[in-house]
């Protein structure tokens, strides 16, 4: 017997809204230089070389002048004009991937702030009752009678990472470097 009608098994798809193009311009400061390989950055500064690698995430990234941007002397001024940027384009993207466009964007920014200021976190010894003493041996921070423990824990400063105790302040470390992902694990190691 042949059968008439709708199918019995229907088939549903989803369709994801994707936006075209997403595209963000990051100015290039004065006196810090930019080289672009196929989505590796390489940025040299005052302060030294910093290097990154965004190959997981498909999208163009291309230094360009800020005339092939549209921008003119009369509206924008000399200086939005004469000055290099760093565009960053994603095409055919879906939400998620619209994120990291803002993402790669925060870290190039942190790349020319690491060569051109660097970064330093302090952080405060708290205790109560047992004091905790942090001493450097090397290139290891050790950490004593945290707690009142007998154990000594240790944290290795990884690249590019100095440590200083605060002079002026009691219970006081300092760490500080270029690279703010190096800085901010080992302040979050010794943590």
């Amino acid at each position: 017997p042949s059968r008439t009608g709708p199918p019995l098994v229907t088939e549903v798809y989803w369709i994801t809204m994707k936006t075209v193009l997403a595209s963000r311009n990051i100015v290039i400061p004065d006196g810090v230089t930019v080289e672009i390989n196929a989505r590796k950055i390489k940025v040299t500064g005052p302060r030294g070389v910093l290097e990154r690698d965004f190959k997981h995430i498909s999208m163009d990234l291309r230094k360009v002048d800020g005339e092939s941007l549209g921008y003119t002397v009369e509206e924008d001024g000399e200086e939005a004009t004469n000055a290099s940027y760093i565009k960053v384009d994603l095409w055919f993207a879906t939400r998620k991937q619209l994120a990291c466009v803002r993402t790669v964007c925060s870290h190039i920014d942190n790349l020319f702030v690491g060569v051109t200021r660097g970064f330093l976190y302090k952080m405060r010894f708290v205790y109560s009752h047992f004091p905790i003493n942090v001493t450097l041996t090397g290139e290891t921070v050790e950490i004593r009678n945290f707690l009142g423990e007998k154990r000594v824990r240790k944290v290795k400063l990884l690249e590019g990472v100095s440590y200083e105790r605060t002079a002026s302040v009691k219970d006081q470390i300092e760490l500080s470097g270029n690279d703010i992902a190096a800085v901010s694990l080992t302040a979050a190691k010794i943590q």
